[in-house]
Order: C-alpha cells, then sequence, then structure tokens
C-alpha cells in the first residue's frame, strides 16, 4: 500500500486542489478556493511527511520554524495580494487587447493554461538559473539554499528580494499579452501547489512525471550541496527549458540527505534579510 501511495500522491496532491480551484471561479469564488484549497494542502503534505516521510532525519527540528514563518508570511503575503488586485481590480480586463489581441482567448481554457505555464516557465527558468549564477543574484537566493532540510514548512523560506524578481517576471508577462483573469488565477495555483509539492519531504514516486514537471525528485538534487548536481533542475513548474538548456538532471541514485550551503547564514529572520547587503561571503 504505501508503494502504491509513493506513486499516486503526487498526480493527485497536485490534481485535486486544482480541480477545486478550477470549479469554483465558475461562481466566482476562484480566488477563495485558491486561499483555502493552498492551506488544505500544506495541513495535508504536512500529515503525510509524518507518516511516510521521504528522510526521517528531516523531521528533527532545525531551529529555523519561526524565520521560515516569516519568510512565508511575508512572501506570500505579498504575492496574494498581487493575485487578489489583479482578480478584483480587474486589471486583466482592463489590459486585455480589443479585438485580434495576441493571447488565444478563444481556445479552451486547459489549452490556455498549458500556454500561460510554458510562456511563463521561460523567464521564470533563467531568473532562477542567473540567481545561481550571477553573485548579486545568488546572495539573496542563497537565503532559501541554506535550509539543511526539505519540508512543507519553508517552502515559503524566500528573500523578499528574490520573491519580487520572480513575481516580476512572472505574472506581469501573461498580464501584457492579455492573458484573461482565469488563465492569471490558474496558472498562479499551479505555481503555488507545485511549490508546496517540490519541497515536501514525503516518499514520492513520480516517474514519467520527473520529465514534464518539476517534482520533488528532481528539486532534492537542486538544493545538493554538491553543484554539479546543485546547479540543474531549475523550472518552476516544467522541466522542458531544463532539457532544452542542458540544466536538467535526474540520477537513480537517492538524493543527498546532506543539504545546504557552504557558508555561514544568520539564524534569526531579521540576520537573514540584511545579509545579502553585507560583506559576508555567501
Amino acid at each position: 500500500m504505501r508503494r502504491v501511495l509513493s506513486v499516486v500522491l503526487w498526480p493527485l496532491l497536485f490534481a485535486v486542489p486544482l480541480a477545486i480551484v478550477w470549479a469554483a471561479m465558475s461562481t466566482g469564488h476562484g480566488v477563495a478556493a485558491f486561499n483555502v484549497t493552498y492551506l488544505g494542502l500544506a495541513l495535508t503534505i504536512a500529515v503525510l511527511e509524518r507518516a511516510m516521510p521521504h528522510e526521517r532525519a528531516w523531521l528533527e527540528n532545525d531551529g529555523q520554524m519561526l524565520p521560515d514563518l516569516l519568510h512565508t508570511v511575508l512572501n506570500k503575503g505579498v504575492a496574494q495580494v498581487l493575485i487578489t488586485v489583479i482578480v478584483f481590480m480587474g486589471i486583466a480586463g482592463w489590459m486585455a487587447p480589443r479585438g485580434d489581441g495576441i493571447w488565444p482567448a478563444e481556445w479552451p481554457l486547459a489549452i490556455q493554461l498549458a500556454l500561460g505555464l510554458v510562456v511563463i516557465e521561460f523567464p521564470l527558468y533563467w531568473k532562477h538559473r542567473l540567481a545561481h549564477e550571477w553573485p548579486w543574484l545568488w546572495r539573496f537566493h542563497a537565503v532559501h539554499h541554506s535550509v539543511t532540510r526539505l519540508w512543507f514548512f519553508n517552502t515559503g523560506r524566500f528573500h523578499l528580494v528574490d520573491t519580487l524578481t520572480g513575481l516580476a517576471v512572472g505574472i506581469p508577462i501573461l498580464l501584457l499579452l492579455g492573458a484573461p483573469e482565469p488563465v492569471l488565477l490558474l496558472v498562479s495555483a499551479v505555481t503555488a501547489f507545485i511549490g508546496l509539492l517540490t519541497h515536501c519531504n514525503i516518499e514520492m514516486r513520480c516517474g514519467v512525471l520527473n520529465y514534464v514537471f518539476n517534482t520533488p525528485s528532481l528539486h532534492r538534487w537542486h538544493h545538493s550541496k554538491d553543484l554539479n548536481e546543485g546547479n540543474r533542475n531549475y523550472g518552476e513548474n516544467l522541466v522542458l527549458y531544463d532539457q532544452l538548456f542542458g540544466s536538467f538532471y535526474n540520477s537513480p541514485r537517492r538524493p543527498p540527505r546532506d543539504i545546504g550551503i557552504e557558508q555561514p547564514m544568520p539564524e534569526n529572520f531579521l540576520g537573514q534579510l540584511k545579509v545579502p547587503f553585507t560583506r559576508q561571503p555567501l
């Protein structure tokens, strides 16, 4: 039974929340459903991490729960405000071109969602890759990579500057192309749900899904201290561009348990916000 669960959990935990948000949009409650299902998915993952962990050592307290929580509240709060403003203020409708616009709004919503994911994945991929390759961007991204365990609770552990640069190259691109509000909301939901799943400490076997989506199996390699493994798998939701640009990595070996960065990171929240602006080597 455990082996069966490890195979079906990722598609199940991804598809069910997305289906709920999709259904709720028809009643005008898409944003509310997004928030509720995100919380429900987080709680479900929390239970499953205890029931069938990928790494039991990652269940131990690392002393970073408060900083992780504060980073999450700050970053997710900014992201949620952006989504709410776009939907309730009608920004998507206001920016959508009249007449023959560039966005294929007449296509089925599922195909528009797939297109939206492919479109924003390109800038998100390069933003993430450059955050590893450009030292001044890495200083902010290192806050995320300083975690010594992966679990749902540190999904939102990013420096605010890192989050803002990601937001700047994501949803605004779709807005400029004239994507309608349902596409923006669904793309945001997919990104949020996959973000929780990629960081979860649950035993999962994703199989062929590893060649389409950013899965926990792939993302654990991305957090390796060995840069030959860690500087790989930059995709946010998809691994399309990792495969196109040679950064895809999927070894049959078990990903390392010892993850993080070699340089020290302040243990408190304010220190982590401040450290990229100091001379401390990262």
